[in-house]
């Protein structure tokens, strides 16, 4: 299930207003020193530049591939266990603006998972230890331990045992 904190009640699309929901600083900050780690090709470097400058919890051993996208709002939402991957071109989102309203939720993934590359992992999602994430997918709900997703929408296929 989900974990989302909705807020609602804005005259227009949140977007429009999204200062009035985080600073621009926070935001420039994050935009400046996410585009610069997209490019770092040592995994170690990256990973220590994400945990120190932007608060993101990423466990030891874990590879974040090329122009990966985490959320500029609020990466420390983002949990990333050890030994996974994290796929070229993959977006992790820990927001969502809706044209009345915008979402939250807090992203944890387990051990030893594997996200395949050109995937959409949406707010309040958990992927359980020894998961696989098929190429592409867009997970829009929790995938149990020991399982092989893949789809848009995301479906459980298979016991990854």
């Amino acid at each position: 299930m989900r974990k989302l904190k909705k807020v609602s009640g804005f005259n227009v699309n949140p977007l429009w207003n999204v200062y009035q929901t985080i600073r621009f600083t926070k935001v420039l900050k994050n935009t400046l020193v996410m585009e610069i780690c997209r490019f770092i090709p040592s995994m170690k470097v990256k990973r220590k530049v994400y945990q120190q400058i932007l608060k993101m919890n990423i466990g030891s051993e874990t590879s974040i591939a090329y122009k990966v996208v985490f959320d500029l709002f609020y990466p420390e939402k983002i949990f990333i266990g050890n030994n996974c991957v994290i796929g070229y071109n993959t977006t992790l989102l820990t927001h969502e603006y809706l044209t009345d309203e915008y979402r939250l939720g807090e992203i944890h993934i387990g051990d030893h998972v594997m996200i395949g590359a050109n995937c959409t992992i949406l707010p309040g999602v958990t992927i359980g230890h020894h998961a696989t994430i098929g190429a592409g997918s867009v997970v829009t709900k929790d995938i149990p331990a020991h399982t092989i997703a893949y789809g848009h929408p995301i479906q459980i296929k298979e016991n990854n045992k």
